[in-house]
């Protein structure tokens, strides 16, 4: 039986069957900047047609001629967006805008999601999200270092809340201009930072999108910062987690639950439902070869790890633990990298615009109310009131990495029990999220190359918006060690279990 992947993808030349022909593509390009050099607020920068398999973004050519426009917009009460429509020259035109999203800090267009996407036919547009990383550290936090942006609310808001949406209007009058038609469906695609722009726009701007992808969001992004602060304080000194001893931790995990779903491939489909005590690796008598067990310092920092931060005051949750399974990816950056490139930054220049502030002090009560008015009020997307998003008919699809070094994989599963809360049921009508086990931030991790590291959410989606076929599974493909092995991701709360045959291809397994 055909998984639901394959059903979607099957189906995919249908949706994307309107062909656009153009005569003169070439010379329409370079007549767009003559008849749109000014247009409200926006201003044409350049326009140039590129031939096919000129261009060459992160090793990846462009497959189809598009006229390249490059292009600025005015906002706020004195800042500049710069964004890009990229829009394809030939026949491989589908009918379709996508726009993408920013990863970090931002401050860049993201050329290499656009050119993946020209390349499958859409109209592309993406933005620096209103504010130039050259001008901010490179895009890169650092303690003591002053990032202009975040001492300048309209780039702040515009950052995460607004900077899609506003390029959003003038790239559709581009192609409009361009094709003599407007785009038959618009979608976005954002991970990370770029997952977080996605909820603001089913929150914020829920009539722009017909469909919406967000991958791995930081929707909560002030108190995001706060995990990466907890967990950098609660690693240092003799509490500090190797990558050797964290290897040892991931390896106890999978030996104890690699099998739950049927097969065992040294990964856990579903880590909520493996009931591991790191307690087993403690350091005692029988056991106290450093690379193999914990001590009383590292027992504790990992269990803070899992736990997540917590309010002093009353205990509550700051933010999501991270979840068994996911160890081996903790060294890249919850063991203080992370904090000194985000949390200490945003605490510096956002909170308390004072390059001075030392993290230390940081106190987990009183000061959690300062993230939360001073940043969360405007880089936060946590409202579950997507009442406008569902009734224009739009789609949101999420997936999350169960190892993402980054978030917390839970956080996302909250926020759809939450979302459920609001709306008293099920809303898998419009908002379905997907868990990639094994999954890194955006991509795959580091600790299981095996695991298919690309995901077909665009497709689910169109299918989803275009043929109101809501996606029963999303196929996964391309794992970073170079072999075929295709899985099929599931909408939570299933999860994939195998059936028979070829452990590594995707139609071996059903969603339940």
């Amino acid at each position: 039986m055909a998984s639901g992947a394959a059903l979607l993808l099957a189906l995919l030349p249908q949706v994307q069957s309107v062909p656009n022909l153009l005569e003169n593509p070439r010379a329409r390009c370079l007549e767009l900047k003559d008849k749109h050099l000014q247009e409200g607020d926006v201003i044409i920068t350049g326009a140039a047609f590129v031939d096919a398999l000129t261009l060459n973004v992160s090793g990846t050519l462009n497959a189809h001629p598009f006229c390249r426009v490059a292009s600025q917009l005015a906002y706020g009460s004195d800042d500049t967006l710069n964004f890009e429509v990229w829009l394809p020259g030939d026949a491989g035109y589908n009918g379709r805008y996508l726009a993408v999203g920013n990863g970090g800090m931002a401050g860049t267009i993201d050329n290499a999601t656009m050119v993946e996407y020209l390349n499958e036919g859409f109209a592309v547009a993406g933005g620096d999200s209103g504010h130039l990383a050259s001008e901010n550290n490179d895009g890169d936090g650092a303690p003591g270092t002053y990032l202009p942006y975040l001492h300048d609310r309209d780039q702040v808001l515009a950052w995460i809340h607004n900077s899609i949406a506003l390029f959003t209007t003038p790239a559709r009058e581009f192609i409009k201009t361009y094709y003599a038609r407007e785009a038959e469906y618009s979608y976005y695609y954002g991970c990370s930072t770029g997952g977080a722009q996605g909820f603001a726009l089913s929150q914020l701007h829920p009539d722009l999108f017909d469909g919406i992808y967000a991958g791995c969001p930081g929707f909560w992004y002030s108190h995001l910062a706060l995990s990466f602060l907890w967990n950098g304080q609660r690693t240092k000194g003799d509490a500090y987690l190797s990558q050797g001893l964290l290897d040892t931790v991931t390896s106890a995990v999978l030996d104890q639950c690699d099998g739950l779903d049927g097969v065992v491939d040294r990964l856990v489909e579903n880590p909520l439902a493996c009931n591991f005590s790191i307690d087993t690796l403690a350091c005692d008598k029988m056991i106290s070869n450093s690379s193999e067990c914990l001590s009383a310092a590292q027992l504790a920092a990992a269990k803070a790890i899992y736990a997540g931060p917590k309010d002093i005051r009353n205990g509550s949750a700051v933010y999501p633990g991270f979840s068994v399974g996911s160890e081996s990816e903790w060294e890249q950056g919850q063991e203080g990298s992370l904090a000194e490139a985000f949390s200490v930054p945003i605490l510096q220049n956002l909170v308390y615009d004072n390059l001075t502030y030392d993290p230390d002090t940081f106190d987990w009560g009183s000061d959690v109310d300062d993230v939360n008015n001073k940043a969360g009020v405007l880089i936060d997307e946590t409202s579950t009131d997507l009442r406008a998003f569902r009734e224009a008919g739009g789609k949101m699809l999420v997936s999350q990495g169960w190892a993402d070094p980054y978030n917390a994989a839970t956080l996302p599963i909250e926020y759809l029990q939450r979302l459920q809360g609001f709306f008293g049921g099920d809303v898998s009508d419009f908002f379905n999220l997907f868990m990639v086990p094994g999954g890194g931030h955006c991509g795959g991790a580091s600790s299981y190359p095996s695991v298919p590291a690309k995901h077909r959410v665009i497709a689910a989606l169109q299918a989803w918006v275009e043929l109101g076929i809501k996606p029963e599974s999303v196929l996964s493909e391309t794992p970073e060690d170079g072999s075929g092995r295709t899985r099929q991701l599931c909408p939570w709360p299933q999860t994939a279990h195998y059936v028979a045959g070829d452990e590594n291809a995707a139609t071996s397994y059903i969603c339940a």
